[in-house]
């Protein structure tokens, strides 16, 4: 560990740009580990203006773990539509499942049983410990690694989230680390908007691939179309507009059990 105040300067800034740019948001407002677990499932890959208008209205259908893991899942992929990477859906779904089976409807306290829930890698069961339990453990996701960068690795490129994570580990907050994990999250975003995030400098940075024209794009046609009838494969091609893509997309939906053929029409999981 670093010596007692080398990073003083650090953490003042940090804390004082939290408290200036601090996000009143639903799961911040209510931490209960039901509601950071859902909000850090949605926040994978998904912007939080989006994500905050989704989790309003997933709450309301589904205001618990036990309702959740009650549904079916089709019933969560129609909720889900618009947030895309829908498989993320089916995951919450699995893990939700998995609490009530294997954990008594508790969602665990620790990263060893975390990490065994669907979708659950070890960043997202570091924020779940630090947001919901408030333990200070050691994560890195997008917005940290911008603040870090910027601070320590300003003339590096290619710097790893091993040397990131040394830092987070030497800097953090370990009485408050909620709050801190917070104000890192507020401040990259904020150094990103002021064009003096370097996320780029980042081993671990890989560019989102435009969603027109891709594959995932027609997955989420596929399943829109799904959401409003069961419908046969003509029926679906031309509700969906299909093209050279619409068989690998159905074929990998269907892999994944994100939709399923009765007879002979497509469907969303009951």
């Amino acid at each position: 560990m670093a010596p007692i105040g080398m990073y003083s300067g650090f953490r003042d800034t940090v804390q004082k740009k939290g408290r200036e740019l601090y996000r009143d948001m639903a799961w911040r407002v209510d931490t209960r580990p039901y509601y950071i677990l859902v909000s850090e499932i949605m926040l994978q890959q998904t912007q939080v203006a989006r994500v905050e208008v989704k989790f309003a209205e997933f709450i309301d259908r589904f205001p618990d773990i036990q309702s959740l893991a009650a549904a079916p899942l089709g019933d969560v992929l129609k909720l889900w539509s618009g947030l895309g990477y829908n498989r993320r859906a089916k995951f919450l779904w699995q893990a939700a499942r998995m609490v009530m089976n294997d954990f008594d409807g508790d969602i665990p306290s620790t990263k060893h049983d975390l990490v065994k829930l669907p979708g659950v890698g070890e960043n997202t069961a570091g924020a779940l410990l630090a947001y919901a339990f408030n333990q200070p453990d050691v994560f890195v996701e997008t917005n940290i690694r911008t603040v870090y960068i910027h601070h320590f690795f300003a003339d590096r490129s290619d710097v790893s989230d091993k040397e990131i994570c040394k830092l987070v580990a030497e800097t953090l907050d370990a009485k408050h680390p909620r709050e801190w994990y917070w104000a890192l999250m507020d401040y990259g975003v904020w150094l990103k908007s002021q064009k003096l995030g370097r996320i780029t400098r980042s081993k671990h940075y890989t560019k989102q691939s435009k969603l027109s024209g891709s594959l995932r794009e027609m997955r989420g046609h596929i399943l829109k179309a799904l959401a409003e009838d069961h419908l046969g494969t003509k029926k679906l091609k031309v509700a969906v507009q299909a093209d050279e893509r619409f068989q690998p997309a159905l074929d990998s939906l269907s892999a994944e059990g994100l939709i399923e053929k009765t007879s002979q029409s497509w469907h969303l999981p009951n």
